[in-house]
């Protein structure tokens, strides 16, 4: 007797569950994150409003697996597809694009189906939709997803808050989703209301201040070390071997190593890219938040200061020709006569340290948001999240983790025994290259920054007393003494002018 024939795909599709969570938006990010769900077993439903995004992403799914993703090209059919209680991941530009998207596909859902934005969100805009689908029965997440397109493939690191039970029905999708390492997988419940959000814009603020740290490194041993562009990409593959080691070392090893495309333009490709930084606001809400909770940032604020500067570039080049007329020289103010080796190194040290301070500055902006919001945070977990897929994902946040767990109440990163050893063990190389730096007339204001940071917080006294002093002077603002308790106010110019008065 012969054997039955195979079911056709359609007919295989017909007979397969309904998926349990379908994606809307499949530009380059929706349509990766589909494809690694499908790719981890579960099936998955897509929709974008242009039907040549869903159709693309139904031949990547074919040509990269034969994946079970299903395609629909209405609003109603792609959620009435789904099984109960039925879970939409929206990837679709944050702002009214979600509203939109939300507006098209909420009369289909019903109460106990859940809403999850993964894009880049303002934390009260979530905070606002919650409330929204909550008065509809409908449950929601805000999800952060970090690791670029590679990382939505491949596994990223995801940050849900809002309604747990949302994060409860789709748990097991999205810890086989994420990025794993030997802690587990790279997501965790955050906390709820807008907390998911707001921590991906954290991690947003950590990544600018890192990366205005990596071109400063790279601008000094350029500039002061005469490296190549070959040996600097040895220094950072190196670099990426010990306590650097992180995707954002790994990748500007990389980038050096890459030749001009152009056909007959020859050398390096980053040689050839204008220097003129873009953003898309989540650094800018990073530096605004930390201004409203009075949590010093400054290595971030360095890093949001640089990318304006650097969008200034016919100002910069104007005011380079007329301070060069003025006398201003047009290379290094001064020449440092160092040896290759050495020089390296000290920017290593200069780097981590520097790195460090703006990672302390990032967790104790969350640390003061969870304590307003009464989300709980938990930072060692976080820091857990972020060791893979992520773009700051980093060696040393392993060591991060520990601080948090030895001590969830850690004041900063700076006083973590551990962490303090190592700032004082390359304080001086750190201070050398900033030295330097500002001789030779070389900007490097997040080294600067996270060195002055560092200086500050260390200082049991401060020169803070004098604008006290000023501000009673001209505000009645009054001020407290170090010997006896209560507010003071003095009439400082009478007695001033009475001791000058007595004096002559």
């Amino acid at each position: 007797m012969a054997s039955p024939a195979p079911a056709s795909p359609a007919a295989a599709a017909a007979h397969a569950p309904a998926p349990r969570i379908g994606l809307a938006g499949l530009a380059t990010m929706g349509q990766n994150l589909a494809l690694n769900i499908a790719e981890k077993g579960f099936p998955i439903s897509v929709y974008n409003r242009t039907a040549a995004k869903v159709d693309s992403t139904l031949s990547r799914a074919r040509d990269e697996g034969a994946l079970p993703v299903l395609g629909h090209r209405d609003p109603r059919g792609f959620v009435l597809s789904l099984a109960r209680p039925r879970t939409v991941v929206l990837l679709v530009q944050a702002g009214p694009a979600v509203d939109a998207t939300i507006q098209a596909l909420t009369p289909y859902l019903e109460p106990g189906d859940a809403i999850v934005d993964g894009g880049n969100e303002w934390y009260q805009n979530t905070e606002r939709r919650i409330e929204e689908a909550a008065a509809r029965g409908i449950l929601y997440l805000g999800m952060g997803v970090s690791g670029g397109e590679e990382g939505a493939r491949n596994g990223p690191s995801l940050m849900p808050g809002g309604h747990v039970d949302a994060y409860n029905n789709i748990r097991d999708i999205l810890e086989k989703a994420a990025a794993q390492t030997e802690d587990g997988a790279c997501v965790t419940f955050v906390g709820p209301g807008g907390a998911g959000n707001f921590v991906k814009m954290v991690h947003n603020g950590i990544e600018y201040g890192d990366m205005q740290l990596i071109a400063e490194a790279y601008d000094v041993l350029r500039r002061v070390g005469g490296l190549s562009n070959s040996e600097i990409a040895d220094v950072f593959a190196e670099w990426n071997k010990g306590e650097l080691e992180s995707f954002l070392v790994e990748i500007t090893a990389d980038i050096f190593t890459v030749a001009d495309p152009l056909e007959g333009s020859g050398g390096a490709l980053v040689d050839k890219i204008l220097d003129k930084t873009g953003m898309k606001g989540t650094g800018k809400w990073t530096v605004q938040q930390a201004a409203e909770l009075a949590v010093a940032a400054p290595t971030i604020a360095a890093s949001l200061d640089g990318r304006y500067l650097s969008g200034l570039k016919d100002e910069r080049v104007a005011a380079a020709g007329v301070l060069e007329e003025e006398g201003m020289p047009a290379g290094l103010l001064e020449t440092i006569n160092v040896d290759k080796k050495v020089l390296v190194d000290r920017v290593r040290q200069a780097l981590y340290a520097s790195k460090i301070c703006s990672y302390a500055q990032g967790m104790n902006l969350l640390r003061a948001k969870s304590v307003e919001k009464g989300w709980n945070l938990n930072l060692a977990e976080l820091a857990r999240i972020w060791k893979g897929g992520c773009i700051i994902r980093a060696r040393f946040l392993d060591r991060i983790k520990r601080a948090y767990d030895r001590n969830p109440e850690l004041a900063n990163l700076i006083v973590d025994r551990d962490f303090a050893r190592e700032m004082v063990q390359r304080q001086n190389a750190w201070r050398w290259v900033v030295a330097r730096a500002v001789e030779a007339g070389i900007s490097t204001p997040g080294m600067t920054a996270s060195l002055s940071y560092f200086d500050t917080y260390r200082s049991s006294r401060l020169p803070a007393n004098l604008i006290q002093a000023q501000r009673d002077l001209f505000g009645a603002h009054t001020y407290e003494r170090i010997d006896c308790p209560g507010s003071f106010h003095t009439e400082w110019t009478k007695l001033a002018r009475r001791s000058n008065g007595a004096a002559i």
